[in-house]
């Protein structure tokens, strides 16, 4: 059986494995989630008990999640190297270096403004107060990244690869939370420039909004969410 991804909506940090797939040119299907609805219905604990997005169904029929464990699962099957690397050679080491700092502590940088985006009943001062502190976390974290970048199109060497697929999931919410201008942050600026130029970016965006595009045929096609948790869910 091919692959299933559970992909999140809206600006669900799981639309780069959605472009790492395409990378890795193998057929796959998926399954989109709103994670504002969906997610947070109890039969959706049976795929993900933390009721979180990404998820994953591989060829056995196991479902499992967290973006490190799926993006470990392309990798290994990514046997003509297109999205990863030797995994003895330098450049996987430093490509699992972005990947667990972007899973990390990037990513958990914006925790405090989703909490006050989501905060009901809304605590003005509260979500004032978790903005600023947030933002400042965020922007030292962009600090940090833009340092890492070197000079290479992409985070690791010449073409995209699955620590860029885990960055452009995520890259983009500094611009939705409004924290600070990506101009910033020059390497960064120009590095998610050239990923959103990317056909197979471009094909998860506009999967992730509900549009329906043609793609690469690899896709074979997304599984209704009711189907996915009765096959597979436990």
């Amino acid at each position: 059986m091919e692959p299933i991804l559970i992909y999140g909506f809206p600006l669900g940090s799981s639309m780069g494995l959605v472009a790492a797939l395409e990378w890795l040119g193998k057929p796959y299907r998926l399954c989109r989630v709103d994670m504002l609805g969906e997610m947070r219905l109890p039969s959706y604990a049976r795929l993900n008990a933390r009721h979180e997005t990404p998820a994953f169904v591989g060829e056995h029929g196991m479902a499992f999640s967290e973006t490190m464990a799926i993006a470990r699962w392309i990798e290994n099957r990514d046997t003509e190297r297109r999205v990863s690397f030797d995994p003895l050679s330098p450049e996987s080491d430093r490509m699992h270096q972005f990947i667990a700092f972007l899973n990390t502590g990037f990513t958990a940088a914006y925790t405090p403004h989703w909490v006050a985006l989501e905060m009901d009943p809304p605590d003005p001062a509260m979500q004032k107060m978790l903005r600023e502190w947030g933002a400042q976390r965020i922007i030292e974290r962009h600090d940090k990244l833009e340092a890492m970048l070197g000079d290479t199109p992409f985070v690791v060497g010449n073409h995209p690869t699955l620590a860029d697929a885990v960055l452009i999931g995520v890259a983009r919410w500094l611009d939705f939370h409004g924290v600070a201008d990506p101009t910033r942050w020059p390497r960064l600026a120009a590095l998610r420039q050239r990923l959103e130029n990317d056909p197979a970016v471009k094909y998860a965006t506009a999967l992730e909004t509900g549009e329906s595009p043609s793609g690469s045929g690899l896709c074979k096609g997304h599984v209704p969410l009711d189907e996915l948790i009765s096959a597979y869910g436990k």
